[in-house]
C-alpha cells in the first residue's frame, strides 16, 4: 500500500497525525483551545506544502 509513497513522504503524514493528536490533547484534556487551534492549523499547512512541492516535481 505505501509502496508509492517515499519515506519522507510518509514521515510527514506520521508528524501531520501527531500533531492532530497533540491539538486534541490540548483542547480536551488541557482545556486551552487557543492554543490547540495554533497547533491544529498546522497539519493542513503541511500537508498543503507537501501537495504543492509534489506537484512541483510532476
Amino acid at each position: 500500500m505505501f509502496s508509492k509513497f517515499k519515506v519522507s513522504e510518509i514521515l510527514i503524514f506520521v508528524m501531520v497525525i501527531v500533531l492532530i493528536i497533540i491539538a486534541e490533547y490540548y483542547y480536551v484534556i488541557v482545556k486551552d483551545p487557543q492554543r490547540a487551534i495554533f497547533i491544529g492549523l498546522w497539519p493542513p499547512t503541511i500537508l498543503g506544502i507537501l501537495n504543492f512541492i509534489n506537484l512541483k516535481k510532476k
